[in-house]
């Protein structure tokens, strides 16, 4: 005979010293006697009331292209919550910087030596920018992606100075469309070590459809984020999009592997989820212990060094004067 068991331990501290600590709407709040916090004992972030598991299932349908609505009635279906449109981009916002952060500590160590590049237009917040994107046609990997409000020489330059710098090479060949802006930008970047090939219209060979898919894609999703203002929330989006393209969506011309694995990347991340768990004081959450019942113990994990609250101070009592009449300076 086997039960499920799982102990109630601190989300800070991980320690098992811990109290009640009332309740709130219905909600049992725990507080913890070695570090001094309470906490909610459910599957979410310190500070955060929505599972991990529901912030990475939305994460997931908004990069494959779900709208708001449909995310946050999945969220509602599955985990009887109902996030509001500013939580989920919050979300998408904060771990897409922590996915990007992550993918800039780790180079492809298998690029091939063609690359496509090509630019989109976007309106964001009522203003025209131009996105920069330069892939792999070996693997499928997207070297690099820049957004700029030009379309000119230097822009294009810049795309080609970052993509040698990410893949740690210059390429033998790079394919683009008939933007006049290419045929000095890669010239300044990589001189005449690169042959520079334009691609012609409704051309099999040496085209520009490899990249084209990734930006039919990527219109999809961007066509509705005419609300984004900041530029900071914009980029840090755009670079979900880029971590997600080359790190969790397998591709089928790949063997349903990643571009990144192919690329001969390690990237620690499987999914958004695994970016989620990583944000936990302790790591990946634990899940159930399944255990004999004659062998049902308490799991004790080691606690981490917290420096502990301090006693909040006192207030002092305001002392109120008696009010007294007088009548001709005599009191009563």
């Amino acid at each position: 005979m086997r039960t499920d068991y799982e102990a109630i331990v601190c989300k800070f501290c991980n320690s098992g010293e811990i109290v009640k600590n009332g309740t709130r709407k219905g909600t049992q709040y725990w507080l913890c006697k070695n570090c001094g916090r309470g906490f909610v004992a459910n599957k979410s972030l310190p500070k955060m009331k929505y599972p991990v598991e529901a912030i990475g299932s939305a994460l997931y349908m908004y990069f494959t292209g779900s709208s708001l609505n449909d995310i946050r009635r999945h969220v509602e279906q599955q985990y009887k919550a109902l996030p509001s449109d500013s939580a989920i981009y919050g979300w998408v916002t904060r771990f897409s910087k922590l996915a990007s952060d992550e993918a800039k500590k780790h180079k492809p160590e298998n690029i091939g030596d063609v690359w496509i590049a090509d630019e989109l237009f976007l309106s964001l917040a009522g203003k025209r920018y131009y996105l920069w994107d330069i892939i792999d046609a070996k693997t499928r990997y997207l070297v690099a992606t820049y957004l700029s409000p030009k379309r000119g020489t230097q822009q294009a330059k810049k795309l080609m100075e970052l993509a040698s710098e990410r893949a740690g090479k210059v390429p033998r060949v790079v394919i683009t469309d008939s933007l006049n802006s290419y045929l000095d930008g890669i010239e300044l970047a990589y001189g005449s070590e690169t042959k520079h090939i334009q691609s012609q219209p409704f051309a099999k060979a040496d085209s520009t459809n490899l990249i084209e898919r990734w930006h039919a894609t990527l219109r999809e999703r961007t066509k509705v984020m005419w609300g984004m203002k900041k530029p900071e929330t914009t980029r840090h989006i755009l670079d979900g999009f880029l971590v997600f393209y080359n790190y969790f969506r397998p591709h089928e011309s790949l063997n349903e592997r990643t571009p990144a694995s192919v690329a001969g990347i390690q990237f620690p991340y499987k999914n958004w989820l695994d970016v989620v768990n990583s944000q936990s004081p302790l790591g990946q959450f634990k899940e159930k212990v399944s255990l004999p019942l004659d062998e049902e113990v308490a799991i004790i994990y080691p606690p981490q060094p917290y420096r502990k609250r301090t006693k909040p101070k006192k207030r002092l009592r305001r002392t109120h004067t008696k009010i007294q009449t007088t009548l001709g300076g005599m009191r009563l």
